[in-house]
């Protein structure tokens, strides 16, 4: 056992009971719970019965229910309205109107929504509203709570924007006139300053002039300042209601007095009401009545009245450039440096002396410097213009460097908003603050770098890219200490927990192709997205460095790195070991065919994605099903068509070999959703193919036609030699070579048909079309000697012809009737037989043998041998 060591521990006298102390608070006291049981009586008393209808259990539970119940019914108010409106008005509603004179505020405040709820769902006319709610929210409007009050005036202001023009002047204008007397309630009074606002920009000028201003006068002139207060500050909307004439007869004077008010919150209100009016003054009234006032108010900010301090600080920006037209040299001058003190205002040292000899500062007032200094920042772009800005180096340029490293960070986390707008302000002199956005990327303050990053997409390329006269060397020279400055913020994001502003910085990274190089990108960000991918473990910062790493990996031109990086991907996350790597696999797919071309997704990743099918967590299976439609819509036909047998392949494994029956649902429901889809087809590569397969058929028809024009020639010197043959076929030896020659001619033509490409094989030779096919190319060919012929060779190979192919003609027979009847029956069968014999070898011998035979127009005695039989019959032998 370990001894126990209390040298670090005190023990004195001060110190023990401060352990014991904190001791007795570990310690946990155990107290009686108590029992949240009602009594039979509490239980009957809430028991309502189930058969009641909702407007009449809403009748039952304002009756006789308790607090909480009523307020339940309130609440439902916009609902009963929706569902049946009628009742409800006739019978609920009189009885929320009771409840409401003793309700608590949680009821008040409850029925103040509701009401404002049904005037918007507009479940009533207006005028059935005006009639049946309107009055209530009169009666509620001055309650003694400030917090139901104010609900209730919220309720009855949206109610003036769509009441008719004659229900607002006799249902809530008349009765202002005795509510904004003096005698009435504090209270009242300000609700009657805040409807007067309202109301003037309802009725016409002439109107507001006889009805309203009167009232307006009264109440500027309260003996309380709350009053004046409040009616000061709806001035401007008087003024808008009644025009630029009587806001300058009426309203301008009644702002300059108060103006000069001793309560500092009517000057502060006469100040912010003169800066919202200001494009309502001409000329004359700004230069006459505004700027001296303004004059007024920056002298005794200082001295007197800090108070408005905050407030002028904030309008500054506004009231320079509302009053530029009409300053003097000397004026811009000092508005300017009246703005350079505020926005240093609780830092400089006075009078040489340290902080230790100044008077300390309260808490309060040094709450308020910061606010002034925010309110500076803030006002930045606005001053820029103010002094153009061709002039910001020389004027503003300190001050945006001491706001930008400004200790507090509200001053800071307001600069890194406002930067974009002033680097757009600043175009070819953008350069000039690179240093100050170095600073607020590397600011301690995560805030500040949230804010910053919003617009960094921007700011950067203005950076880069801003302005004509920003030479190549101020962009070359911003990039080297930039792109530290960017990882470094993006580090720092990363060990915080707060996650989602490095959500948001991996997201604006995005745009950094067009900022800097893809080898920079590739060594200072790329590797960075993936390790990311991999270690970080929350899901959505690791789907933004996975699309930003298909944006770098999209922009990357070279192949080695391109190839690097996939093959990362697919042996990192597709073949991880963790199924959470496989899962932000899939992600990075989905992201991979938003970005890239449908051919890139296919050639790398569709094979690897559909190796997840076989994946042993049902969770990566279930994701990939969910997938498959996408990835299906990448494929082309017919150039992608062994990728869709896959693809099939891989449903029907899973249909056949899933087990989980949650992914088999989803299986399911996705094949559904595959077959409702139409896969793209490539056109050009359609157009390819046809165009392949035409050149392909014009090369074989033009082959046809050149068989015919020979076959065409070999006929009509086949006729030619029958008919020599016919006249003289009693005569001597020179009829018998013309004979023999006719002979030899169509034994040749008779090869050169039988031997089409289409019919290398005899087995493959259809019966009835080869003979119709070879009946046709041989019609011109002598007639009735080749039919015959043709036909006796077909009627013995062709086994599904069994007579019906008889050719032959008179014209066959009367051809050769003058060879002797009976050696011709004897030597004509023996002469079929062993032409078919001899003809068999010639067919199989392939399509090659046959185009030669065709390509010779004039066969060679030497290819072919003839014999003629003995009788001298008229059938031929081919050897």
């Amino acid at each position: 056992m370990r001894p126990i060591i209390f040298s670090k521990m005190d023990f004195s006298h001060s110190n023990l009971f401060g352990y014991i102390e904190d001791l007795q608070e570990l310690t946990i006291i155990e107290r009686p719970v108590r029992r949240s049981l009602k009594t039979p009586e509490e239980i009957e008393r809430l028991t309502v019965d189930e058969e009641l209808s909702d407007i009449e259990r809403a009748v039952f539970l304002l009756s006789s229910g308790q607090d909480i119940q009523g307020t339940s019914v309130v609440a439902n108010l916009p609902v009963l309205m929706r569902q049946n409106p009628a009742e409800t008005l006739r019978r609920v509603l009189p009885k929320i109107r009771e409840v409401l004179h003793v309700a608590g505020v949680e009821m008040q405040l409850t029925a103040a929504v509701s009401f404002l709820t049904v005037l918007q769902e507009e479940s009533v006319s207006i005028h059935t509203y005006s009639h049946s709610f309107l009055h209530i929210i009169l009666q509620n409007v001055e309650h003694r709570d400030a917090g139901v009050s104010n609900a209730w005036l919220e309720t009855l202001l949206a109610v003036i924007e769509a009441l008719p023009k004659e229900t607002v002047r006799h249902e809530i204008l008349n009765p202002l006139v005795s509510k904004a007397q003096l005698s009435q309630t504090l209270q009242s009074r300000l609700v009657s300053c805040k409807i007067m606002g309202k109301v003037a920009n309802k009725f016409e000028a002439h109107i507001v002039k006889r009805e309203v201003l009167p009232l307006v006068k009264s109440l500027c002139q309260d003996v309380e300042y709350e009053v004046r207060t409040c009616m000061c500050r709806q001035l401007e909307h008087v003024a808008r209601g009644i025009g630029t004439e009587l806001t300058k007869t009426v309203v301008l004077p009644e702002l300059v007095e108060l103006a000069r008010d001793e309560g500092s919150s009517v000057r502060l209100a006469a100040f912010e009401t003169l800066v919202n009016l200001l494009d309502m003054f001409d000329a004359d009234d700004r230069s006459q009545t505004v700027l001296p006032l303004v004059k007024s108010f920056c002298e005794k900010s200082f001295k007197a009245d800090e108070s408005i301090l905050v407030s002028l600080s904030f309008h500054l920006g506004k009231l320079c450039n509302g009053l530029y037209g009409i300053f003097t040299p000397e004026q811009h001058l000092r508005f300017l440096e009246f703005y350079k003190k505020l926005s240093t205002l609780g830092l400089q040292q006075e009078n040489g002396h340290n902080d230790n000899q100044l008077h300390l500062q309260t808490l309060e007032q040094e709450k308020k410097y910061i606010s002034v200094r925010k309110n500076c920042a803030y006002n930045f772009p606005a001053m820029i213009v103010f002094v153009d800005p061709k002039n910001f180096n020389l004027e503003l340029y300190s001050i945006f460097f001491c706001l930008c490293h400004d200790p507090e960070v509200p001053v800071r986390y307001t600069m890194a908003i406002s930067f974009f707008e002033v680097a757009k302000l600043l175009n070819s002199d953008v350069y000039t603050i690179h240093k100050e956005l170095v600073t607020l990327l590397q600011d301690e303050s995560l805030e500040v770098l949230d804010a910053l990053v919003g617009h960094l997409p921007e700011i950067l390329e203005l950076m880069t890219n801003g302005g004509e006269n920003s030479g190549s060397e101020s962009k070359l020279l911003s990039i080297p200490d930039l792109i530290p400055a960017l990882t470094t913020a993006e580090q720092r994001a990363a060990t915080s927990l707060k996650w989602r502003t490095h959500e948001k910085l991996l997201q604006k990274y995005a745009c950094l192709p067009h900022i800097i190089s893809s080898d920079q990108i590739y060594y200072r960000f790329l590797h960075r997205m993936l390790t990311i991918i991999l270690t970080n473990n929350v899901l959505p910062v690791q789907k933004a460095a996975a699309r930003t790493l298909c944006v770098y990996l999209r922009y990357n031109r070279k192949q080695e790195q391109r190839h690097e990086v996939i093959q990362k991907l697919i042996e990192q996350l597709g073949q991880g070991k963790s199924y959470w790597n496989r899962l932000r696999f899939l992600d990075t797919c989905e992201f991979i065919m938003e970005l890239f071309s449908k051919s890139f997704f296919c050639k790398y990743f569709f094979l690897p994605v559909l190796e997840l099918t076989h994946d042993p967590v049902a969770n990566v299976r279930m994701k990939l099903c969910c997938l498959l439609p996408k990835v299906k819509s990448t494929l082309k036909i017919p150039t992608d068509k062994h990728l869709l047998q896959q693809l099939e392949l891989c449903i029907r494994k899973l249909l056949c070999q899933e087990k989980d029956k949650d992914v088999l649902t989803i299986v399911k429901r996705t094949v559904l959703e595959l077959d409702r889809m139409e896969i793209s087809v490539d056109a050009e590569q359609l157009e390819k193919e046809k165009q392949k397969n035409e050149g392909r058929s014009t090369n074989i028809n033009d082959k046809m036609l050149e068989k015919k024009r020979r076959d065409s020639k070999t006929s009509s010197v086949l006729a030619k030699s029958i008919n020599l043959s016919v006249s003289g076929s009693s005569s001597g030896t020179s009829v018998g070579k013309e004979e023999k020659k006719s002979k030899l001619v169509r034994s040749q033509s008779f090869s050169t048909q039988v031997l089409h490409p289409k019919y290398t094989n005899i087995d493959k030779c259809p019966n009835k079309s080869s003979a119709t096919a070879y009946t046709s190319s041989v019609s011109g060919m002598g007639k009735s000697c080749m039919l015959s012929f043709s036909d006796d060779s077909f009627r013995t190979h062709s086994s599904g012809n069994s007579g019906n192919a008889a050719f032959t003609s008179s014209s066959s027979r009367n051809l050769f009737n003058s060879a002797d009847q009976k050696n011709s029956g004897n030597k004509e069968s023996q002469s079929r037989k062993m032409s078919i014999i001899q003809l068999v070898p010639e067919w199989e011998g392939g399509m090659g043998q046959s185009e030669e035979k065709t390509e010779n127009q004039t066969p060679r005695s030497s290819d072919r041998k003839m014999r003629e039989p003995e009788t001298g019959g008229s059938n031929v032998l081919v050897r």
